[in-house]
This record gives C-alpha cells, sequence and structure tokens, in this order.
C-alpha cells in the first residue's frame, strides 16, 4: 500500500464544509504535518467563504473537478452518511487516500463497497473513529493486550443523552432525523463510536449473530417534529454473538427517561476494564481489588518514554502518520464495517422480531429494510 514519504505536509482536500466538514477543518489546523489544499461544496457560495476563513488556496462547486488533480494525497469526505460510499469510491478510483466521517456509509453493502475498493486500489481508507484515540481507550488496550484482563467473554457498549436528538432538541439540522439522508438515528449517530471502541478493545471478532430493538417513544416538540420528518430511532439496544463464545450488549439513547448510566466495559476470566469513569477490577485473593489509573501520567509517559509522538492524539493526527508513514494504519475501516453489520443487524432483527444470522444483514431480508441503502447522489 502506497504511502506519501518523503514530503514535509501531506496535501488534503475535504469535500463537504458544512457543520462537519468545519469541525474537520479545525482539526486540521492542530497537526503539523497535514495540508488542506482544496474543499469542495455543493454550495459552491459557502465553499468560497470557508476557504477565505481557513486560507485555503482552492475550492470548488463540484467535487469531480477537485477529485481530477493529480496533487491531491488525500480526501476527507464530511457529506452526510448515504453519500459516503458514492464519494469515497469516486476518491479511491482517482488514486485517492480517503478519510470519510462515521458512520461508514448509510448501508453495510455500500460500507462493503468502500472497503472492497480501497483494496482493489491498494489505497488507504479510515474512518472517522475518534472514541479509538481516546486516553480511556488505549489504557483500555495496554492491559487487554498486557493479558491482565485474561480470556475475553462479555462486553458492553453504552451511549447517553437524556435529551439530544438532533433538531428536535435544539441543534443541528432536520437532516440528521431523516432515513433518507441519514439512514439511521442514535445507532449511526452515535452508537457507532461506542460500538467500534468495543469492537477494538475485543480485536474485531467476527459477527455470528445479532438481535435487538429500535424505539422512538420520548415526547418532542410537535412544530419541531412535523419540519423535520423524523422517522430514525432515538434508543437502539442490542445483542450480538461472536465467533469463541465473546458476547456483547448494547445500549445507545439519545433521549431516555433515566440519568446517565455508566460507561460501556468489557469483562475478562481475571479482571475487567470500565471506560468511563475509567477503571480496572480484578480479584486477588479474598481481596476485591478496584484500581484507579492515572490516565494523564500513562499520556505523558506514552509521549515521552515511548516516543509515540502525534500519531495518537487524534484521528486527524493518525491519519496524517500513517499517510506519512510513521504510524501502522489501526484498521477503522474494518472495525467500521462490523459496526455497520451490527446497527444494520439491530435494525433488521427489530423489523423481523427474531435474531439474524450476520449473513443475513445486507442480503434479501436487508434489502427489503427502507431503512437504509444508497442515496441517488446529487452534484458536490
Amino acid at each position: 500500500m502506497t504511502t506519501v514519504q518523503n514530503q514535509d505536509k501531506t496535501r488534503i482536500a475535504v469535500i463537504g464544509v458544512g457543520q462537519i466538514g468545519k469541525v474537520h477543518l479545525q482539526n486540521y489546523r492542530a497537526v503539523a504535518n497535514a495540508e488542506i489544499v482544496a474543499i469542495a461544496d455543493s454550495d459552491e457560495a459557502e465553499a468560497r467563504r470557508v476557504a477565505d476563513h481557513f486560507n485555503i488556496p482552492s475550492f470548488y462547486g463540484d467535487a469531480h473537478s477537485l477529485l481530477a488533480r493529480d496533487d491531491i494525497d488525500a480526501v476527507d469526505i464530511c457529506l452526510h452518511n448515504n453519500l459516503h460510499m458514492p464519494y469515497t469510491v469516486a476518491a479511491l478510483k482517482a488514486g485517492k487516500h480517503v478519510y470519510c466521517e462515521k458512520p461508514m456509509a448509510g448501508s453495510y453493502r455500500d460500507a462493503k463497497a468502500m472497503l472492497d475498493e480501497a483494496r482493489k486500489q491498494g489505497k488507504m481508507l479510515s474512518i472517522q473513529l475518534s472514541t479509538l484515540f481516546s486516553r480511556e481507550t488505549r489504557a483500555a488496550k495496554v492491559l487487554i493486550d498486557g493479558g491482565h484482563l485474561g480470556r475475553l467473554y462479555h462486553a458492553r457498549s453504552t451511549g447517553y443523552r437524556r435529551r439530544g436528538r438532533p433538531y428536535v432538541d435544539g441543534y443541528g439540522t432536520a437532516s440528521f432525523v431523516k432515513k433518507e439522508i441519514a439512514a439511521g438515528g442514535a445507532l449511526f449517530d452515535m452508537g457507532v463510536y461506542h460500538i467500534a471502541q468495543i469492537l477494538y478493545l475485543l480485536g474485531n471478532p467476527k459477527v455470528m449473530s445479532i438481535s435487538g430493538g429500535t424505539y422512538q417513544e420520548t415526547e418532542m416538540d410537535a412544530l419541531r417534529l412535523a419540519s423535520s420528518g423524523y422517522d430514525v430511532e432515538e434508543l437502539g439496544v442490542g445483542f450480538v454473538r461472536f465467533a469463541g463464545g465473546v458476547s456483547l450488549d448494547i445500549i445507545e439513547a439519545w433521549a431516555i427517561h433515566l440519568n446517565p448510566f455508566e460507561g460501556s466495559f468489557v469483562l475478562g476470566s481475571e479482571g475487567g476494564v470500565r471506560l468511563d469513569p475509567f477503571g480496572y477490577y480484578r480479584n486477588i485473593g479474598d481481596m476485591e481489588a478496584s484500581v484507579c489509573i492515572d490516565l494523564g501520567s500513562f499520556d505523558y509517559r506514552q509521549h515521552t518514554v515511548h516516543c509515540v509522538g502525534d500519531a495518537y492524539d487524534s484521528p486527524q493526527h493518525h491519519w496524517v502518520a500513517a499517510l506519512q508513514g510513521r504510524a501502522e494504519l489501526l484498521p477503522t475501516d474494518e472495525i467500521a464495517l462490523n459496526a455497520m453489520l451490527i446497527s444494520e443487524g439491530i435494525y433488521l432483527s427489530n423489523r423481523l422480531g427474531r435474531e439474524v444470522r450476520a449473513d443475513e444483514v445486507g442480503g434479501v431480508c436487508s434489502e427489503q429494510l427502507s431503512h437504509s441503502g444508497t442515496a441517488v447522489s446529487p452534484p458536490v
């Protein structure tokens, strides 16, 4: 797989400069080895304004004109979920490495097409999974890889908001809550972060079966409901069986009548680790030990003693480090694909009223769902 070694800065272009695109542009400002050379957006006037604000030399109202350039190393795609696949595939075919916002796509089949094209073209594909780079995840990974949990057997993925649905609860746009654009709700928007975090810690095991349910029960403002066309879930729950007897339970809430519940965890035969609040737990003979770990000291030593540099400071830092050959790219594409499989499996299980096999997701049964699928892509 090619990298962009032997140059001081990696030349990056961003497609889509809406709410998320602007966040990415701001994040790249903290990455010394990244240079944003062009942006594209279907709203050309907004692209011009954003280019001026971030001092970016080129802007386009058509992404395909941007992709035709041969002086761009990588493309960052910040479009709505159902547009991830067509533009990722186009960028890969144009010879660009691709970094894409989460979730990986609007459907499992689309996400699989993205990964297959990246492998075919020999290009790097990375999905924006910020939770993999938190101090909590990195510390938990050290404990697990060091054998301090023993044999892993069960995990939980949790995500909590009391009333945090996009648009109807006061932030973001209605595009986040429409299936035709976003493909899913709480599971696709926030669940991907927490599910992917656990998959990474478990070693991204093979999914065997999924069961679950989705709900939209909490009251919302009537005018916002009517104007938004809200038709996605506010709560998703699930249970996943992996190869090797490992299991995972999931609860992801955009809105729920509960106080916050504790964060995700991983259980092993010799110990357990909770991510929020972070803690390591084990029994030592008759003693039950709850270990407090100084994550600040851990992070400091990672940088100063083990000299990891900026390669794991953030998703964008890691992406650029991998492009330049300074770090091995974490398999975020494979992890995000597995997260897509699980989320879409929950949707399918909810519709069919039964547990579903992994090989049913993306097949005939899944096609019958109007819940997800590739949208026709407008010119960008």
